[in-house]
């Protein structure tokens, strides 16, 4: 069985973490991951605090296993959500969107361990200076928030950059991309699109639906103009919101205005014409629903069978 020191660390019988989310990742997939033996994440990016602490007390409420919560910096939330995690005694914390460092010694100091989601080296080193547990390093190819670095490029990068457990996130959603992942210096795995498709993932059929059908060339990526580019499936919305993004009449204030709930629609109500269908590249290798568990051991057999029979193939 494949095991890392992340697993000692934090008490999982698998390397993979679940991503957080925002309006996908709640209690109910969160324990689905962590009782198959993985580390599932609570998304606290559209909570504040109230509502994630019952969240977590949901979760609880389901599994006695770890589990994190992903605070998303750029939350308008996110000082509330903040002291909740501590008050709340949250084992691991994911942090996006952002610099965690405001909060790190908060944190640390309250004995949570620090997981944040990095997208280059130095940022990398710098988390890792203030007492981060480990970091999830993601390559562009992921879906939602991402940065400019490739995951290929940027794991062994940021493996030979800092000493403590690096996992690896951004294209990864079989075993494969684990096993590809570990020959690159990573402890882990942080898959999201990849659990989208389970069963006991809560967004919208329609979102399942168009998850299942895509393609290698399915998504796009729109938001740099904002400084915070995006990767979604392509859609009526994604259109629309790459061509104002190109136009210099519309202001920021009304191109943010224009992708406010977006992913709320798509996730909830599966509009296909409004919703905003966040998703990796990699989609294009998810095609059955799984529940979280089979999910999990299949990705896992796979990376173990392909690292066995490694040897053979390369001599």
């Amino acid at each position: 069985m494949i095991k890392s020191k992340i697993c000692n660390l934090l008490g999982i019988r698998y390397p993979v973490f679940q991503g957080g989310m925002a309006w996908v990742a709640d209690a109910r997939l969160a324990a689905a991951v962590s009782e198959a033996g993985g580390l599932g994440i609570i998304a606290g990016m559209n909570m504040n605090g109230e509502q994630l602490r019952a969240e977590i007390r949901k979760l609880r409420a389901l599994t006695d296993q770890p589990f994190a919560v992903n605070v998303m910096l750029m939350s308008p939330h996110a000082a509330e959500v903040a002291d909740v995690v501590v008050e709340e005694g949250v084992p691991v914390l994911t942090t996006g969107a952002g610099n965690p460092l405001t909060y790190m010694k908060k944190w640390t100091g309250a004995g949570i361990k620090v997981i944040p989601v990095v997208a280059s080296v130095s940022l990398a080193r710098m988390v890792a200076g203030r007492g981060a547990t480990a970091v999830v390093a993601e390559g562009g190819e992921s879906g939602g928030h991402i940065g400019e670095a490739n995951t290929m490029p940027l794991i062994p990068q940021v493996v030979d950059s800092v000493d403590i457990p690096v996992i690896a996130a951004g294209g990864i959603a079989d075993g494969r991309g684990m096993a590809a992942a570990l020959m690159l210096g990573a402890d882990g795995v942080q898959m999201g699109t990849r659990f989208l498709v389970a069963k006991e993932c809560h967004i919208h059929e329609n979102y399942k639906a168009k998850v299942l059908a895509a393609k290698d060339m399915s998504t796009m990526v729109s938001g740099r103009r904002l400084g915070h580019p995006v990767r979604a499936l392509k859609s009526p919305f994604a259109r629309a919101f790459a061509e104002k993004e190109k136009d210099p009449t519309v202001t920021d204030e009304e191109l943010n205005a224009f992708g406010t709930g977006a992913l709320r629609k798509a996730v909830l109500e599966g509009d296909e014409e409004g919703g905003s269908f966040l998703c990796g590249e990699v989609a294009g290798l998810v095609k059955k629903e799984q529940t979280c568990r089979e999910i999990i051991e299949e990705v896992v057999s796979e990376a173990e069978a392909l690292l066995r029979a490694a040897p053979q193939r390369c001599m």
